[in-house]
């Protein structure tokens, strides 16, 4: 194997990542089966100033007010295997971040408070944290971060190519599909 061919594979296995930290809000409600609601507020880029622990940035007086928590360290790492996730993301109207999160469990010193858990660009991995009963919100991507991914996408996407489908009828009965 020559330099450019071992060039070639380091490039295939480095995966580009940024670290971030998730604010999340929680707002008083006029609702009395639900006093409250948390929102997420904004990602936004982690160098390590915010430490690794999550902290309150903001919290009312009384015990029904607004609060904002700040919890750092998500690492944000494309890969190829979701660019057409990043593709649809950054082709969208309104390019975003996406986050899942949980509320704090019950016991824990947690509880009743809004965890995320993981950070994602794609908006398949989205989907199917959606589709698996989640919680899951976004926010808009800033330009830093969107210009990021489209470079991303540009090197590494390539749609697949259509495939021609019979149509049914020229099937043999036994292999049309059965509803």
């Amino acid at each position: 194997m020559d330099a450019s061919e071992r060039l070639s594979n380091d490039r295939q296995t480095e995966r580009p990542s940024v670290r971030v930290a998730v604010v999340l809000c929680r707002r008083p409600t006029a609702n009395r089966w639900q006093p409250f609601q948390w929102r997420l507020e904004a990602v936004v880029p982690d160098l390590g100033e915010y430490g690794t622990a999550p902290r309150c940035l903001d919290r009312a007086n009384d015990e029904k007010g607004d609060e904002r928590w700040l919890t750092p360290g998500f690492s944000v790492t494309l890969f190829r295997d979701e660019a057409e996730g990043y593709y649809l993301n950054v082709t969208s109207a309104a390019p975003c971040w996406f986050v899942l999160w949980r509320l704090g469990e019950s016991g824990t010193a947690d509880e009743g408070r809004a965890i995320p858990h993981t950070v994602s660009l794609s908006y398949n991995e989205a989907g199917r944290w959606l589709d698996g009963g989640e919680t899951v919100e976004n926010v808009p991507l800033d330009a830093a971060a969107l210009e990021w991914l489209q470079a991303y996408v540009a090197e590494n996407y390539r749609p697949e190519p259509k495939k021609r489908r019979r149509p049914e009828s020229f099937l043999p009965p036994e292999d049309r599909a059965k509803f």
